[in-house]
């Protein structure tokens, strides 16, 4: 999402302008989290699934009352000197003092967020206060959505600087929107406990980062296919023309990509799952099956839907939150 300026009416891609991942993203992989959690926490995560998917786009939904909120969904590494998603400290505190808050406010600090959301909801789990949980489980897997998007690493967010303005909404909206019926939304991994959160956190941003010629490099040879009247048309969304890509140029740039953004959604699934587990390990494992009333129903529902996941058929049996919404809700 740009973050930095707004673009004009009739730029590029305006569906979920200010969306990472887009809300359609946000909102699978918040679901999907749920599978892979371990049965002392099934319960209390399946119960409340629709509250969690439901506000997982509330971190970008709070930008616009919010001015603190922009800079905790990226990191603009190249601000920050050369190579360093692999130089930068894992703690807050040795940021700050390195490169001070003003830079870290300016330039983002979502990998520092995300701990910071960690530690919360660790807090939320010893209190046992569910309206907590829920909230900082939420928010927490939001960003950690983010941080697996490879256009919130860099300074150049939106392709801006390299005459691919839009680029951003491109991948992490209009690509996984079209093709997600034909993704892998299945991943064999269960939530294991993290021993050094701040470690999984960088692992995660050098990944996203070193994607970037990727990103960049198929959007520019798809683009040699196609001139601006079969790149681009003309849509009217929410009473104004904007300029979007056609579905055949996304088509294009995602054969390009081939499984690049399904990849990185199933790294934030599984990265979720992780630190919702860390957190609740570290608060002592509380009791969750009492916070919740989980019936013979619950059961049932919870099976049949975990072996549609297995098999790669939630769409197809209709069980995918985020197909029943609208992406520009």
């Amino acid at each position: 999402m740009p973050r930095k300026f707004f673009l004009p009416v009739i730029l590029l891609f305006s569906v979920i302008l200010f969306s990472s991942w887009g809300f359609f993203v946000h909102r699978t992989v918040h679901q999907l989290a749920i599978y892979q959690l371990p049965g002392s926490m099934r319960s209390f995560y399946y119960k409340n699934m629709g509250y969690l998917v439901d506000s997982s786009i509330r971190p970008d939904t709070r930008r616009s009352r919010d001015s603190a909120e922009a800079p905790r969904h990226f990191i603009d590494l190249e601000a920050f000197g050369d190579s360093a998603a692999w130089k930068m400290p894992p703690t807050w505190d040795e940021a700050v003092r390195i490169y001070t808050k003003d830079s870290l406010v300016k330039y983002g600090f979502v990998p520092y967020h995300i701990i910071t959301m960690k530690n919360k909801l660790t807090e939320a789990f010893r209190s046992r206060n569910v309206d907590s949980i829920l909230f900082y489980s939420a928010d927490l897997a939001h960003y950690i959505g983010d941080a697996n998007v490879p256009l919130h690493t860099s300074l150049n967010h939106d392709g801006q600087l390299t005459n691919q303005r839009g680029l951003h909404s491109l991948w992490e909206s209009a690509v996984p929107e079209l093709e997600l019926e034909h993704y892998n939304l299945h991943s064999n991994h269960d939530a294991q406990y993290l021993s050094n959160p701040e470690q999984a956190v960088w692992d995660c941003i050098r990944r996203a980062h070193t994607l970037l010629p990727v990103v960049f490099g198929k959007e520019t040879e798809a683009t040699k296919g196609f001139t601006d009247s079969t790149k681009f048309r003309m849509q009217t969304r929410r009473g104004r023309q904007v300029r979007t890509y056609t579905p055949a140029f996304v088509k294009a740039y995602s054969d390009q990509l081939g499984t690049t953004v399904n990849d990185q959604l199933l790294h934030s699934v599984n990265m979720i799952a992780d630190f919702w587990y860390t957190a609740w390990m570290d608060a002592g494992k509380p009791d969750l099956d009492h916070l919740v009333k989980f019936e013979k129903k619950d059961k049932k529902a919870f099976k049949t839907e975990k072996k549609a996941w297995r098999r790669n058929e939630l769409i197809q049996k209709t069980m995918l939150l985020s197909k029943k919404q609208a992406p520009e809700s």
